[in-house]
């Protein structure tokens, strides 16, 4: 199949951007195009007009924010990926980011292009929920932010304004001496789309419990979720592992799981319970300075 037919604009900034979407209620943004333009050529997606912000240099960028790190919605994920300040600062967001697609997809797609295009399985998503990320956007002359986790409401559905451009993200940095990550997904193959995708990151405190914890569950629901239950039930624990899988068992023992010719909702809710489990261990081992074990799901 071909796209329908479509207009094309080069935006030279982000007003001009915001200018045609608030002209046009059918146009798109595009930028990696890497969802879109295969949504497109299957004709799920028809928009009237394309609005490429690839060459607004204002919005490609990663840099230090204060207590945290902000990162331009047309960043390549490549650069991201490769990224000292990354890894240094956003550990979690550097552990997930080698699992989306392939190299060549990284080459293209950008970080505002997977937030935005919000599908379940996304790897990015889940990471912005995860560590309470908040993105910001424009809409007309109007500049303002959105936390992640009121962003993502349904598959490939967003609480971004109509006519709006996402601009960047800022991920905190969580401040501490023993903070570990992990992050684990089950796939047909290595690079495709997740069936259930799982990432924790923990703070422990001198005495080895935890004092902080994040959880999060990616394409087994609708949008990616935080584990909140299990993160309050866990924090100051050993995180045990059979206190690690309770808590986790129970936090997931009443979602709605997505079901399809992929995976049922119960293989998605039991593959979440274990994928969160052994992230969390994967973030305990890497915070006492133990090196994590390598994600070997995807196969």
């Amino acid at each position: 199949m071909k796209a329908a037919p479509f207009e094309y604009s080069r935006a030279a900034d982000i007003d001009e951007a915001c200018a045609w979407l608030a002209a046009d209620d059918s146009a798109r943004v595009i930028a990696g195009g890497q969802t879109l333009v295969p949504m497109m050529v299957m004709r799920l997606a028809r928009p009237t007009r394309l609005i490429d912000i690839n060459r607004i240099a204002a919005l490609s960028y990663i840099r230090n924010d204060g207590d945290g790190v902000a990162i331009g919605a047309t960043t390549r994920q490549c650069v991201v990926e490769r990224d000292a300040l990354v890894a240094a600062q956003v550990p979690l967001l550097a552990r997930a980011i080698p699992n989306i697609g392939h190299a060549a997809t990284r080459a293209r797609g950008t970080i505002g292009g997977s937030l935005a295009n919000a599908d379940p399985a996304a790897e990015l998503p889940l990471i912005a929920i995860t560590l309470d990320a908040v993105l910001s956007y424009r809409a007309g002359e109007e500049t303002a932010e959105i936390p992640a986790r009121e962003f993502f409401i349904g598959p490939m559905i967003t609480t971004l304004p109509a006519g709006g451009c996402l601009t960047g993200v800022r991920f905190s940095v969580w401040q501490g001496e023993k903070i570990g990550v992990g992050f684990h997904e089950v796939n047909a193959r290595r690079s495709d789309f997740a069936f259930v995708s799982a990432a924790a990151q923990v703070e422990l405190g001198a005495d080895g419990k935890c004092k902080r914890i994040a959880i999060g569950v990616g394409a087994a629901t609708d949008f990616p979720m935080r584990l909140d239950s299990a993160e309050q039930q866990l924090t100051g624990s050993t995180l045990d592992a059979k206190e690690v899988d309770a808590a986790v068992r129970e936090a997931l023992a009443d979602i709605d799981a997505l079901a399809d010719l992929h995976a049922s909702a119960e293989y998605r809710r039991r593959a979440a319970i274990n994928l969160a489990s052994r992230a969390v261990a994967d973030a305990v081992s890497h915070a006492q300075g133990k090196k994590a074990q390598r994600n070997a799901d995807a196969h």
